[in-house]
């Protein structure tokens, strides 16, 4: 038999390159994919995230002896009373002081111009044109009123088909364990449905404990700068709630625009008052809150998320920023159950 062409190592190394090109074209297929049919897999993941924030109300009801369908009905009708008002709330909070917040930043712009020279100006050129990309955006979409009421339908079916979506998958989560089994190879079903399982909850262990933390955040910002007062406290606490979805990045900006805000209309010492305040709720997030909420979620270095979310914008916007962490965290712990599952030889069966 004649000796192999290449040594062993570099045959190793290419075989590892296939498989990470391999690998490669199939992401890239399926994020071409997903960019195509956007508009049926954002409901669908979206509906996801909300069953993984939901289970365990829906757990509940049914451990209390509520048919699925009823808990599933009941799960969904409370979600849209909880998050409808909030996003009201919310959006009346943003409406009701979000003039005040732009004018606050154009004055922190216009008294950072000197100091800053140029970044200054920069500052209160965005500030000043802010009013001025809003009011063409709502000039856009009157002029074009059917364009705009084609987008807001769009985004209303979207947001009516993932409700549905997240009563189907509430009420037929059971059966999903059985769909994955009787789709993947006998040999191999209980390891698509330990990669299933092992997915899903760090989904629902990230949507729930980013949302706890959230409301934690915002509330103790929002007490400080009422406290401070701080104009737009209430507004400026909402950002900081909706920030939270995206981490790091999320914080650092809402942060940012309370101290600018604080600066602008209260001063230097309550500008610094108020950074000390976000500072102290981040330091309390990252060593406190983050290990008690998130203990059983999978753990991602600060890099990995930036360079997700990067990723994740490049890809679709707000929305793939938004979307970017979860999926990743899914990814964890899919590669974490292979990880076990292979890394360890079975009880009692020598390794070969």
């Amino acid at each position: 038999m004649p000796p192999p062409l290449l040594p062993e190592p570099v045959r190793r190394l290419a075989a590892w390159c296939a498989v990470v090109l391999l690998v490669t074209g199939a992401a890239a297929v399926a994020v071409w994919l997903c960019f195509t049919f956007r508009t049926a897999v954002t409901p669908v993941l979206l509906a996801l995230l909300g069953t993984a924030l939901l289970g365990p109300l829906h757990r509940r009801l049914v451990a209390m002896h509520v048919n699925r369908s009823l808990a599933a009905a009941l799960t969904c009708a409370a979600v849209v009373a909880v998050f409808g008002g909030a996003a009201y709330v919310v959006g009346a909070a943003l409406v009701d002081t979000g003039d005040q917040i732009v004018v606050s930043l154009r004055r922190a712009a216009q008294d950072l111009t000197g100091p800053l020279g140029a970044a200054g100006t920069s500052l209160d050129d965005i500030a000043a044109n802010a009013r001025n990309l809003l009011g063409r955006f709502g000039s856009t979409a009157a002029s074009g009123l059917v364009s705009g009421l084609s987008v807001v339908g769009e985004v209303i079916a979207m947001a009516l088909l993932a409700l549905f979506l997240v009563f189907f998958f509430l009420r037929d989560s059971g059966r999903a364990v059985g769909a994955l089994r009787s789709l993947a190879p006998a040999s191999t079903g209980d390891m698509v449905e330990a990669m299933a399982r092992r997915a899903f909850e760090a989904v629902e262990g990230f949507m729930r404990g980013t949302t706890l933390i959230a409301l934690i955040d915002a509330a103790f910002i929002t007490t400080g700068l009422l406290v401070l007062r701080v104009p737009g406290a209430v507004g400026l606490g909402a950002l900081v709630f909706v920030g939270a979805y995206i981490p790091y990045l999320g914080a650092f900006l809402s942060g940012a625009v309370a101290v600018l805000v604080a600066f602008a209309d209260r001063g230097l010492v309550i500008a610094l008052w108020v950074l000390g305040v976000v500072l102290a709720v981040q330091v309390l997030e990252g060593n406190v809150l983050q290990p008690l909420i998130q203990s059983r979620t999978v753990q991602m270095h600060p890099a990995v998320v930036m360079v997700t979310l990067t990723a994740g914008a490049s890809v679709a916007g707000v929305l793939g920023m938004l979307l970017a962490v979860p999926l990743t965290a899914a990814a964890f712990g899919v590669l974490g159950e292979v990880r076990r599952h292979y890394g360890h030889p079975a009880a009692g069966v020598p390794p070969s």
